[in-house]
């Protein structure tokens, strides 16, 4: 139960994540919070999918000058698929003998944890540094293996062909819209609503799923309106961030990629954000989300009585 010493006692926080969806619910419902599940996007394994099979056999066609690992479940499941096709220890030499660079520290884990070594990892986690980093080695000629990470990614691959390499696109998994749209939809209608406090983003297919669940809601621009005021918009990391941050909304980032520091983050700028603070009566009261700490004590409000009571604190004594 929450007490009105928890951080997020009182918020409403909504969950877009698809994987590691329940993790991410505990560590805020710890905080005190209420949350709100509305998966935006599903993982599709593409175990048995011809195009893995496919660019697997090209990568050990011929030697690979370097591989980019955008991410640790992906690249993880490419060597158990690959395991299933009898071409795993093939497929890790082939790996060990090229330049790898690993985006992150996840993908950085799974490589190490296969008995690999990363050449390079950007400190930003973003494609662009990585693009950045492979661009000032001359490519002409050079076969170059990126591991996908749920959708095409011509902006990379497109500038490495065009440098003059050979790519070879590995599709591990893909995303998908999830298989209940009707979550995501009330999701938005109540944070456009103001029912919701803060909406959290682990991946920036899932900020994309949300925008276009608002836009077939016609709800696209009072979505983006509460998100540049009320609204918490809590992102992972900056590449979850940037189409949100492209269109003018402020977000919420922790200084690493992780769901423990995501939440740790929202909990300090959650309340410093939308609790209230003031005097009544010599009591102390604060509003926050959907409740009220009153001298002390957390006391739910209803969204109607809620309303009310906002209204009266931005005219106290009125």
């Amino acid at each position: 139960m929450s007490t009105a010493g928890d951080a997020l006692a009182g918020f409403a926080v909504g969950v877009t994540a698809a994987r590691r969806q329940e993790e991410l619910a505990t560590l805020l419902e710890r905080r005190g919070a209420r949350v709100v599940l509305a998966p935006a996007i599903r993982l599709v394994p593409l175990a048995d999918d011809a195009g893995l099979l496919e660019a697997t056999r090209a990568c050990l066609a011929a030697p690979l000058d370097h591989v980019v690992v955008t991410t640790g479940i992906g690249f993880r499941a490419w060597l158990e698929t690959a395991d299933g096709w009898g071409m795993r220890d093939e497929l890790v030499a082939r790996l060990g003998d090229a330049a790898l660079v690993t985006r992150g520290p996840k993908a950085r884990g799974a490589v190490r944890s296969a008995g690999l070594r990363e050449r390079w990892s950007p400190e930003s986690e973003g494609t662009a540094e990585v693009l950045r980093h492979l661009l000032a080695e001359d490519l002409t000629g050079a076969r170059v293996a990126v591991q996908l990470y749920g959708e095409p990614q011509p902006e990379l691959t497109g500038a490495l062909r065009a440098a003059g390499a050979e790519v070879v696109e590995v599709p591990v998994y893909r995303w998908a819209p999830a298989d209940d749209p009707t979550p995501l939809h009330r999701l938005v209608g109540q944070a456009v609503a103001g029912t919701v406090d803060a909406i959290t983003f682990t991946s920036a297919p899932a900020v994309a799923a949300t925008l276009a669940a608002a836009a077939a809601d016609g709800l696209a621009d009072p979505l983006l309106a509460a998100m540049r005021g009320p609204l918490v918009a809590a992102c992972v990391g900056p590449v979850t961030a940037a189409e949100l941050t492209a269109r003018g909304v402020p977000t919420v980032q922790p200084e690493r990629a992780r769901l423990g520091a995501l939440v740790r983050t929202l909990a300090a700028d959650l309340p410093r954000r939308r609790a209230r603070r003031l005097r009544v009566r010599g009591l102390a009261l604060e509003l926050r989300g959907h409740a009220v700490v009153l001298d002390g004590q957390l006391r739910p409000i209803a969204p109607a009585p809620m309303a009310i009571l906002r209204a009266l604190a931005r005219r106290p004594g009125h």
